[in-house]
């Protein structure tokens, strides 16, 4: 059964993976610490991710609150 996710989660979601991963700290397993806290696949999050980063779109620069 197929899920239709907000672009805004999608979004939201690739950019706590982005930010967990650019700290040594919590780069490790943040795909799927993210989905867990979201509620999502970790493939499915590891595919948008995967598609983030092929489509050239640019890495947030600004922090992001991980607890909001």
């Amino acid at each position: 059964m197929w899920v239709k996710y907000t672009d805004e989660l999608k979004t939201r979601a690739i950019e706590l993976v982005l930010h967990a991963q650019s700290n040594p700290d919590t780069s490790n397993g943040a795909i799927t610490t993210v989905a867990k806290e979201l509620g999502l696949s970790s493939e499915t999050l590891r595919t948008w991710v995967r598609r983030h980063r092929t489509g050239g779109a640019a890495l947030p620069e600004q922090s992001i609150d991980l607890e909001a």
